[in-house]
């Protein structure tokens, strides 16, 4: 029986236009009411999740920053696991040809959540980002100089092809952390989150079914990128989504419909809900 729910919030819980959909929301509030825990667990930060998250039951919580923080929607924090501030300066410099696509991310709610140097906000992947959110972006240069506190991650942004061969750098430098990646092929557009190495979805997620007594039998995790594939695999009930990214199909995992046919909905409906649809549905 599942009684933990894991779900990625971009390309899988929001549909293409970035809302909720009835029938998403309606099978997670069903599976709360059976007392279902449910987590939301994104890449996005605590400002930029809990928005969705308040669309959702009270008791839905967040694991946010691809695992870093693990807060309620009002806000307190149950588990943090920051990247000290002298690894983020040592990643800083290891890292000065990509400054112009490189931010610090800090476990704050006001300006100076996100700090840049450099970073081109017209460039048309990030400028709707910066048009919602500028409220919380600062600049200083050089960007070591905000390291006054220890930050939630070292964030990198671009095309695909240059994200690439930046993951392969940082694959080669040695260091506590640990990288994330998020690519969007159809925009040429990707995110690497370089975080605590305890930090990651799935490493959260298994603390949390921990803290909760939960076997990986007991727990559903539902995805469609690269920083959701451990997440997928620590769960018992895996679920991909049919909008997954090319490198995460063909696993034995089950799939569900895409995030315009509310597969997130699908996919609570057919493992959790249903009387008939309890089990592991790996291959």
């Amino acid at each position: 029986m599942i009684r933990l729910i894991a779900i990625d919030i971009d390309g899988t819980l929001l549909d293409s236009a970035g809302q909720l959909p009835d029938r998403n929301r309606v099978a997670i509030e069903q599976a709360v009411a059976r007392g279902v825990h449910v987590l939301l667990v994104t890449g996005r930060s605590f400002p930029f999740a809990v928005p969705v998250a308040r669309q959702l039951p009270a008791a839905v919580s967040l694991i946010v920053s691809n695992g870093a923080v693990e807060r309620s929607q009002d806000g307190k924090t149950l588990a943090s696991r920051l990247l000290p501030a002298a690894e983020a300066s040592r990643l800083l410099t290891a890292t000065v040809p990509y400054r112009h696509c490189a931010a610090l991310i800090f476990d704050r709610e006001a300006s100076g959540q996100i700090v840049a140097d450099t970073m081109d906000w017209e460039v048309p992947n990030r400028k709707p980002y910066w048009l919602r959110n500028r409220h919380l972006i600062a600049r200083t240069s050089p960007l070591e100089d905000a390291l006054t506190e220890d930050p939630v991650e070292v964030m990198f942004n671009g095309p695909v092809a240059d994200m690439r061969v930046l993951a392969a750098h940082l694959a080669g430098l040695s260091g506590a952390f640990a990288v994330a990646t998020t690519e969007y092929e159809d925009r040429d557009f990707t995110l690497l989150d370089v975080t605590h190495p305890g930090a990651s979805k799935g490493q959260a997620l298994a603390w949390r079914a921990n803290q909760l007594g939960l076997a990986p039998g007991e727990v559903m995790a539902i995805g469609d990128n690269l920083n959701d594939e451990e997440m997928l695999a620590v769960a018992g009930c895996p679920v991909l989504m049919a909008n997954a990214v090319p490198a995460l199909r063909g696993r034995p995992w089950a799939v569900t419909g895409s995030l315009d046919e509310a597969g997130v909905g699908q996919a609570i409906e057919r493992f959790v809900l249903s009387d008939s649809g309890a089990g592991s549905p790996r291959g």
